[in-house]
């Protein structure tokens, strides 16, 4: 696909590592300049130094919307407009139901919904003005595949799901495509502590008829072709990119949390 993004504009949540990190390298790989937010612009550090002025670091908490308003407001301000967004920023945290705290439920959909409606809303104030965009929204397979431990995560991505297919509707008439990609598992550090026990992968792996993590490059990939032209009749939709997992379903968690 080489420079499809050339003199594109790109904001991107959670930025510093992860799929977020992939999203931002490849937008930059492929010619876009990036407003790149995360929870600490001193994590965004290294991206600054690789690439220069073609990438804003701003300081964002996504449950703060007041932070995404200025982010976005000197991202803008300093590249002069926006083209696409992608909304990565996420956090898990689980247990069964009965023993789950109410502060883990409300911090799983504060960053994960609340972060991700926030930065909708604003990022389709600043693309109507400019007559259009795309936005992606990361969802996850769990929002249609429950897991044990996973019922406040599982929740809120499925929320995200349902969010992006009511934003593209919404947002159809200002030009602004709205899609969510649903990742399975993913080789981030978010993943680390499943991926590196031995006796959970051993009976996860077989349930992946590709038979590994996906990297977060792959994830990277959909997510740009559904903010990019080639994509320019595709609004409100779920992209699965999870090795064929969602056909096997989850093994039993509960020995392994």
């Amino acid at each position: 696909m080489g420079m499809d993004y050339l003199g594109k504009v790109a904001f991107v949540t959670g930025a510093a590592s992860g799929i977020g990190a992939a999203i931002t390298e490849l937008l930059l790989e492929r010619g876009a300049s990036v407003i790149a937010s995360d929870l600490s612009a001193d994590a965004l550090s290294p991206l600054v130094e690789a690439h220069g002025d073609r990438v804003f670091p701003v300081e964002i908490d996504v449950t703060d919307e007041s932070t995404i308003e200025a982010g976005l407001e000197a991202g803008v301000g300093h590249f002069g407009h926006l083209d696409c967004a992608f909304n990565i920023a996420g956090v898990s945290r689980g247990a069964m139901i009965v023993d789950l705290p109410a502060e883990q439920w409300d911090l799983n959909n504060a960053v994960v919904l609340r972060g991700v409606f926030l930065s909708v809303k604003h990022e389709a104030r600043v693309m109507r003005e400019r007559g259009g965009g795309a936005i992606v929204n990361m969802s996850s397979l769990n929002a249609r595949m429950p897991m044990h431990t996973g019922a406040a995560y599982s929740s809120a991505k499925a929320g995200v799901e349902m969010f992006t297919k009511s934003a593209a509707l919404e947002l159809a008439e200002w030009g602004i495509r709205v899609n969510a990609v649903l990742p399975g598992l993913i080789d981030t550090p978010l993943t680390q502590r499943r991926l590196l026990n031995a006796p959970l992968m051993d009976s996860w792996l077989p349930r992946i008829p590709l038979g590994r993590p996906g990297l977060p490059l792959e994830v990277a990939q959909a997510a740009l072709f559904l903010a990019g032209p080639e994509a320019s009749y595709v609004t409100g939709t779920g992209l699965i990119v999870d090795g064929g997992w969602e056909i096997t379903g989850y093994p039993d968690l509960r020995p392994f949390s």
